[in-house]
């Protein structure tokens, strides 16, 4: 497989939590706006930062060894809480392209997929694996989303599981809208056969 071919190449680092919600990914203050963008300079908010403001050297996405970082190690369930799309929008507007997780929350799953990042989904016992490399240092990592690893430096795979349908869509680099749109002459044939079989059910059309 060529460089090319790979869905992402970047750095990961680790956040071994259980149980981040969405509140936590991207806090209820910043969903205030109209806008779509900003978002990322706020991910991990009270995490990130002190009291006064000023970056928390403690917190990792601070620290210098992983600066750059594109592929976040999570932990068990991440994204779980409310449904808020903001969540994926901080990630990637940050720099992720991928998420690394045991489990997802449903909702925040299928809106990752609708944002184009990748949520990957390991078993506990590659998580482990994984978060402590990770831990240690920016490991490089290759996402070979067509055979669902993750390839390491040192070149070992790591599995990982997404529906088919998902990973064709992200392969596609589509969003559910322009999934629709590869289904246009089926829709077309869709209506044209109600509107002669049940007509009263299709909309009536008015000429101006």
């Amino acid at each position: 497989m060529s460089q090319q071919q790979y869905f992402h190449q970047g750095s990961a680092c680790a956040l071994p939590i259980d149980n981040v919600d969405t509140d936590q990914i991207i806090p209820k203050q910043f969903l205030t706006g109209i806008s779509r963008d900003g978002f990322g300079a706020a991910l991990f908010y009270d995490w990130r930062y002190l009291d006064d403001g000023a970056p928390n050297p403690d917190f990792v996405l601070n620290q210098p060894q992983f600066q750059g970082v594109s592929i976040l190690v999570a932990g068990h369930n991440f994204g779980c809480g409310s449904s808020r799309e903001h969540a994926p929008w901080a990630l990637a507007q940050f720099g992720f392209k991928v998420v690394v997780a045991s489990s997802f929350a449903d909702i925040f799953y299928r809106n990752c997929i609708n944002n184009k990042l990748l949520p990957a989904q390991v078993s506990t016992t590659d998580l482990k694996r994984l978060t402590a490399v990770c831990e240690q240092r920016a490991e490089a990592i290759k996402v070979d989303l067509e055979q669902q690893q993750l390839v390491l430096s040192n070149g070992e795979a790591i599995p990982f599981s997404i529906a088919s349908s998902d990973r064709d869509q992200l392969l596609d680099d589509c969003d559910f809208i322009g999934v629709a749109e590869q289904h246009l002459d089926a829709i077309d044939r869709y209506e044209n056969d109600r509107a002669t079989t049940v007509p009263w059910f299709m909309p009536l059309s008015f000429t101006v």
